[in-house]
């Protein structure tokens, strides 16, 4: 099988150092150079000069599936190597050779489709509320359990804009899918602080799901077709920028240029827009520059999300933000960059790996005697969210707005 994705120039610039060995999770767990980024980019290369057929090797795929897609090792490379664009070529072209799993396909198919996803989130509610959900718990297998313990929340409000009186300044923000249908009240939280910055948000119709989700698990076809419906609805808007308080979405968008690259009709209105975006915290720390948040007493640490501090660069900008609160204690936890084990669908399809990543990380937040912890994706609230509770901890998990919200409620 012949290869139709995988950029052989981005593959030849691994220098074979191994610098990237200590900064990747699956490596740190197993210690086996197959779970590294230096292995997996050997497997990659095999595959594109077609020493290594996916559809006959189980064990080629399954440590390129075992792979985070943290992109913590591009953060170490000194060689540049765009692993992130490479995992997703690579797992496009083992999607192409095997097809995706009915599951997967499904909850792709899901997440794309924002009445789709509210409706699942409406039957979620109406099941904790009669009671359906906790009774389900107690007698499905172990495996369903685990499917219910990461569902993303179903009692949030739902987002609410907020107008602003003669704004100076107006911005677009990506609804995206989970967050749309289970973090409204995080866009609203983003929206009342920027409202009190004279910043409005303006309305985009047309903008879905970012297709972040779908590169990751190699659906190439859904990922184009669903960055071109949000470059046109972005382009319609007029707005200048495009916030993002999603980190994962955010890496995405500012990479639709790449996975747009191949078409001449596309290629530039991509890299129009990706110049557009930027992360809320990003945005925050360059626009209210000295701006204070008001006050909250409370002692936090911060997580950093994998696609906000190693695809983005964005590390210092959440914490600046943080430490502008009056009375608020940040406490950094060990190891704050590594990867908690979400990444997207992985702590389903990965759940040993996902878990004693997940039990490191709870760990380090309980050693910070935190009130909560912060964090700024909501891939992260929710595993972050599941390991607390399996652990009886009643710790909160805030997204960096919220925090910043609740400070200014009390300025």
């Amino acid at each position: 099988m012949t290869s139709l994705l995988l950029d052989t120039e981005g593959l030849n610039r691994c220098i074979h150092c191994g610098l990237c060995l200590e900064a990747c999770p699956t490596y740190r767990i197993t210690r086996l150079e197959t779970e590294s980024p230096r292995g997996r980019l050997h497997l990659m290369s095999a595959i594109a000069s077609s020493r290594i057929d996916p559809r006959e090797s189980d064990a080629a795929v399954l440590h390129l599936d075992r792979c985070l897609a943290c992109r913590a090792c591009e953060a170490v490379c000194p060689s540049g190597v765009p692993y992130g664009e490479l995992i997703e070529e690579a797992r496009a072209d083992i999607a192409r050779a095997r097809g995706t799993p009915a599951l997967g396909r499904l909850a792709l198919w899901s997440v794309s489709r924002p009445r789709v996803l509210a409706a699942i989130a409406a039957l979620l509610a109406l099941a904790d509320r009669l009671g359906l959900r906790a009774l389900a718990r107690r007698i499905v297998p172990a495996r369903l359990r685990r499917l219910d313990a990461l569902a993303p929340p179903s009692g949030r409000p739902a987002y609410r804009p907020v107008a602003v009186e003669a704004p100076h300044a107006s911005v677009a923000l990506l609804l995206g899918c989970v967050m749309r249908a289970s973090y409204g009240d995080v866009h609203t939280a983003t929206a009342q602080v920027l409202a009190r910055l004279g910043i409005a948000i303006v309305d985009v119709p047309g903008q879905t799901c970012c297709g972040a989700l779908h590169a990751h698990a190699g659906d190439h076809a859904e990922a184009i077709r669903l960055a071109k419906r949000n470059i046109a609805a972005f382009e319609r808007s007029g707005v200048e920028t495009i916030l993002t308080n999603a980190a994962g979405c955010g890496a995405h968008l500012k990479s639709y240029a790449h996975l747009l690259e191949g078409d001449p009709a596309w290629v530039e209105r991509a890299a129009a827009i990706a110049s557009r975006v930027r992360d809320v915290t990003e945005y925050l720390a360059s626009t209210a520059d000295g701006t204070t948040f008001g006050e909250l007493a409370m002692r936090v640490t911060y997580q950093d999300p994998c696609h906000l501090a190693h695809a983005q660069g964005i590390r210092a900008e959440p914490r600046a933000l943080l430490r502008r609160v009056r009375g608020l204690e940040l406490v950094e936890m060990a190891d704050a960059d590594v990867c908690c084990g979400s990444a997207g669908f992985y702590n389903l399809a990965q759940p040993e790996y996902a878990d004693r990543l997940l039990e490191a990380k709870i760990d380090a937040v309980l050693a910070t005697g935190a009130d909560a912890v912060v964090t700024a994706n909501p891939g992260c609230m929710l595993q972050l969210a599941a390991g607390l509770r399996s652990r009886g901890s009643a710790i909160p998990v805030l997204h960096v707005v919220e925090v910043l919200d609740r400070a200014a409620r009390n300025a």
